[in-house]
Order: C-alpha cells, then structure tokens, then sequence
C-alpha cells in the first residue's frame, strides 16, 4: 500500500493496490497487467476528450477485441477465451482504476452484460453470427430492458412483441440504455404472453440497431458517465425473425434474472476498482498538502478516516472475489450478488466524497479525477437495481 502513488492526472500506478486472494491464478495475474498497460496507453490520455464528445471511438473496442480482452464471458469456438466471472472481475477493476465510469461502463456493458446473453442461452448458429465480431470489438452490443416506467421492476416491462408468421413484430419504448445511440446490436426485453402474470411472459430478440422501426429518440445528457452514450429507443412494429428469439419463448426472465448475477458481480468489481482509485489519489494528496506546518497525512484523523474507508474497500473486493470463484464453479449465487449490489455502490459512494472532502476546494474543481469520479459514481446506486431494490432482494433469501 505504500507504493509510491499517481499524480492527480489519473494516471494508473502501483499506488493504493491489496493483493489478490490467494486462489487467483497466475493467469489472472498476468491478465491484470495487461489491462493495466491498456488503460495507461489507450484510456487514460484520451479520456477527457471522449467526456467532452460524449462518446467511446470505435477503435477503443477495437483494440481490447485485438487482444482479447471482450471475449472473456464467450466461448473459444466464436472467438472468445472463455476465461470466466473471476476474469472479468479482474477486468472491470482494472477499468475503474482509469478513474473514467463512462468508459468503463460501456465496455463492460458490451463485454459482460449484453452479449454475455448470446452465449449463455443463445442457438449455435446465433452464436456463429455475432459473437466473433463481438470479441473483436468490431460489433458493439447494448442490452434494452429499462423503460420509463419500469427499471428495477422488470415483471413490470411494457414493451410487447406478437408473432406474425415467421417474424416477431416489437413496438414500445426503453430508457437509458447504454451503447444505444452508437452501438450495433440490442438485446431486447419484451413481453410475448400479453395474459401471463408479472414476470413470466417476457422473452429476449437480438435487434440489430439498423433495422425499420428502430429509433434513437434522444442522445440523454447524464450527471455523470459522460464518455458513455446513453439512450431512449423506441421500436415501431419492429420485425424480427424468429431465429433471432434468444433464449425461447416465454424464457426471457430467467436469463435476466442469471445476466443480473454476473451485472452485480461488475458492479462489485467496479465499485471496488473505482474506490481504490479515489484513495489513491487522496494519499497523494494529503501527503503533500500542508496546513498549520504539517501535512494533512500527518494529522491523526486524516489517516484514520483513509484507514476506515481503505477497509470497507478490502472487504467488498473479497467478497467479490470470492463470490466470482462460486459463481464460475456453477453455484447460485443471487444472494451473494443481491448482497455485493447493495453494498458496493455504497460503500464507493462514502469513499469518493471522503476523499474529495480530503482534497478540499481542489476536489470541488472541474477536471480534477476526484471531482469526476464523484459525479460517475452516483449511478451505480441506481443503475442495474436500486440499493433499496437490492436490500429487498436479499431480504427474502435470507
């Protein structure tokens, strides 16, 4: 942990780092270095001006797909390197420590909770069409199943598809979906049994963006995750074909539902990566930062709020990580996930204003990380299941 640490440009270093638990493979280790080198070469030099044009250049994903990096979650045969959960724990963490959410966010959105969908319950010839072009980065791919009216309550989705033939035809709306003014392809939620109840007659279409009917409605503007483009779409009687139902009829749910453990397993690791960043800045900072003749480092509450805050990180990543190794050996783990969701986000949340607090008016600045990082992490209190969703969740499991 003391390291020498980064300056206040962002830029990853051996800084504020725990090590990893001991059943991390060298494999892990290696991949972990790789993507460090990634975000220091391709990210972070770039990064403020993707904030400032609200989108990700194509070459970004391009270049992760080159070297493997997209194709952790999908099979050998179609391109991927079928790595596992542990994997993209590992990836996503490294991502956070860019200290930019949006890029992390449509990557792992791309990487690990759409097309992720493909693998998990997709046909061999679904799988043959897409999931190449989806690890090399060239296809990106978004997940539609947010609505106006229904988020963190998916039984509660209105958009609708009914069968016409040997097409699906889908009309509706979503909201705030990821990816979904640039990306390619769109995993869509829709209700296909108009008179079953809640949940249980929701199915899931892979739509390509270029198809009629399909429409950007607006580009929205976000308090944070500025690098990310985010979407309203609507879809107008939509036709799809039937070879492109993910999943089965009726079956949508249950893939949501298996998908949400995997999200919430990102969540933790980006939560996790994002606060170790934020302390590794504010070390930086209250090292050198003086008043009344010492550093802010050498005044007793400064180092013992770092130290309480630097803890509760130690223990969301562990249960990350372990919960990612249960996850890969087959186990349910919608408890454990449920739990990572509920917490992580508030931990990060206590974290980067803690820190900016230590920054003082420097942290208020526009352009410093910490300010950014701020702002970024709000959503994951939100986004993918409200904390108060969550605590719900884990309620009933227990």
């Amino acid at each position: 942990m003391n390291a020498p640490i980064s300056g206040q440009n962002g830029a990853l270093t051996q800084g504020f780092r725990l090590p990893d638990p001991d059943f991390v493979p060298e494999e892990l280790q290696m991949l972990r270095d790789q993507v460090q080198r990634v975000v220091e070469a391709e990210i972070v030099p770039y990064a403020d001006d993707w904030e400032r044009e609200g989108k990700i250049p194509r070459a970004l994903f391009r270049k992760l797909g080159e070297l493997g990096l997209l194709g952790m979650q999908h099979e050998t045969a179609y391109g991927g390197t079928e790595m596992g959960a542990l994997a993209s724990v590992v990836f996503g963490e490294e991502l956070a420590r860019s200290s930019y959410g949006g890029v992390t966010s449509s990557v792992t959105v791309h990487s690990d909770m759409s097309a992720s969908h493909i693998t998990r319950v997709g046909t061999p010839e679904q799988k043959a069409r897409w999931l190449p072009q989806i690890c090399s980065g060239e296809t990106v791919c978004a997940i539609a199943v947010t609505e106006a009216g229904a988020g963190s309550d998916v039984a509660g989705l209105k958009t609708h598809a009914r069968r016409d033939g040997d097409d699906w035809v889908i009309n509706g709306s979503k909201m705030f979906i990821t990816n979904g003014v640039y990306g390619d392809i769109i995993i869509v939620a829709a209700r296909t049994d108009p008179d079953a109840k809640g949940s249980r007659g929701l199915s899931l279409f892979i739509v390509p963006k270029s198809t009629p009917g399909v429409t950007v409605a607006s580009k929205l503007e976000k308090h944070g995750w500025l690098s990310s483009d985010t979407a309203e779409l609507y879809f107008d009687d939509v036709r799809v074909p039937d070879e492109d139902l993910l999943g089965g009829e009726n079956q949508g749910f249950y893939a949501i539902m298996r998908g949400f453990e995997h999200e919430r397993l990102m969540v933790g690791a980006i939560s996790s990566g994002e606060a170790a960043k934020a302390i590794e800045l504010a070390l930086d900072y209250v090292r050198t930062r003086k008043a009344f003749g010492r550093t802010l480092w050498e005044q007793q509450a400064t180092r013992q709020r770092l130290a309480s805050l630097a803890s509760q990180v130690a223990m969301i990543r562990a249960m990350t990580y372990q919960t990612a190794a249960a996850y890969d050996g087959g186990r349910n783990t919608s408890l454990e996930t449920a739990m990572i969701k509920s917490t992580a986000p508030e931990i990060l949340h206590e974290v980067v204003h803690g820190c900016l607090q230590l920054h003082g008016g420097t942290g208020y600045m526009r352009g410093t990380p910490i300010e950014r990082m701020v702002r970024d992490a709000r959503i994951l209190r939100i986004g993918g299941g409200a904390t108060e969703v969550m605590l719900e969740e884990v309620a009933k499991r227990l």
